[in-house]
């Protein structure tokens, strides 16, 4: 089958981007990688052949953008992806993940109709439905229990629709992922930023948390890429609209994880637990069922878990201890 000639990656600047380019460049050597960043020149964006400008925000600039690209694929990553900050301002939220992902889609369709369109989702579109303790699959209906989980459930909802008009979409329902390079927003890169610093001496042994009696389904951000390579060479196999779990069907108990961690580093510490780290609205396990893109895609997670945290404590290792 043909190969995109021209890849449009957004949020190309981004923890997940920084590491698809490479893979892209891999996988599609003969590609032209057209990266998309909100502020062209502040963001780097390592491997990438052309930088482009686009701002989901600016919904009357997208297109433009998009005529520029010329794309045969589109991989679309851009996102405000921060749980907690959703609660704390939603609307900003919802303004780039549904509108801004809707205006570009739309664009992508009346201009380079023939490309295929990747869009980001996230596990998190299902939310309660994990409270029935059963691994959940495509065909769960989705029940958000945050901003950003409803916001990204939205703009899956309005992909589906769009691909009845021609939308050459594939819905990826990442599940939480981590890996070297990720905001210390997240969970596993928070822990381990904390424990790097008390390596240092640049902070007390203590450790804040959130809530450590949760289970996640995590995966390592080397996984997800594969699983976006993937996507792009078996994109004209899957029916528009098409969505895919892409998850380890393995969960996690986050506290287990910050004992590996711990003992990665030999350190002794004092754990505390912080109301401002706690979310308003949680759900205690989550479990996925990537059954279908196994089979679609011929993927399945490689990285082990223990080779995860043991990068991700490395690379916070050298961003503290910062050039030289």
């Amino acid at each position: 089958m043909a190969q995109p000639g021209r890849i449009l990656l957004t949020g190309a600047g981004g923890f997940v981007g920084r590491h698809l380019l490479p893979a892209l460049r891999v996988a599609f050597p003969g590609a032209v990688l057209v990266g998309a960043t909100r502020h062209p020149g502040e963001e780097p964006v390592p491997g990438a052949d052309e930088v482009l400008a686009l701002d989901l925000d600016d919904l009357a600039a997208i297109p433009e953008a998009v005529s520029r690209a010329r794309p045969d694929a589109v991989v679309h990553l851009a996102a405000r992806a921060v749980v907690g900050s959703s609660f704390r301002d939603p609307l900003p939220v919802w303004r780039t993940n549904l509108m801004g992902t809707v205006a570009l889609a739309e664009a992508v369709l009346r201009i380079a109709p023939e490309a295929t369109f990747i869009m980001a989702s996230s596990g998190e579109v299902y939310g309660l439905a994990f409270k029935a303790g059963a691994p959940v699959s495509e065909d769960t209906l989705p029940s958000p229990a945050n901003p950003y989980a409803a916001s990204k459930a939205a703009a899956d909802l309005a992909l589906g629709e769009m691909a009845l008009r021609g939308l050459r979409a594939i819905r990826m329902r990442l599940f939480t992922h981590t890996g070297a390079g990720q905001s210390d927003d997240f969970v596993v890169a928070a822990f381990a930023h904390q424990l790097a610093r008390i390596e240092a001496g640049l902070q007390p042994p203590i450790l804040r948390t959130g809530a450590l009696d949760r289970w996640r389904d995590f995966l390592d951000v080397r996984d997800v890429c594969a699983a976006y390579v993937k996507a792009l060479q078996r994109a004209a196999s899957l029916a528009p609209g098409t969505a895919l779990n892409i998850c380890s069907g393995t969960p996690r108990r986050i506290g287990d994880m910050l004992d590996t961690l711990l003992e990665l580093s030999g350190l002794r510490v004092e754990v505390e637990q912080e109301a401002s780290r706690l979310r308003p609205t949680d759900v205690e396990r989550v479990l996925g069922d990537c059954t279908r893109a196994r089979a679609a895609l011929g993927w399945a997670p490689v990285i082990p878990w223990e080779d995860t945290l043991a990068t991700v404590l490395a690379d916070w290792r050298g961003r503290v201890a910062g050039p030289g």
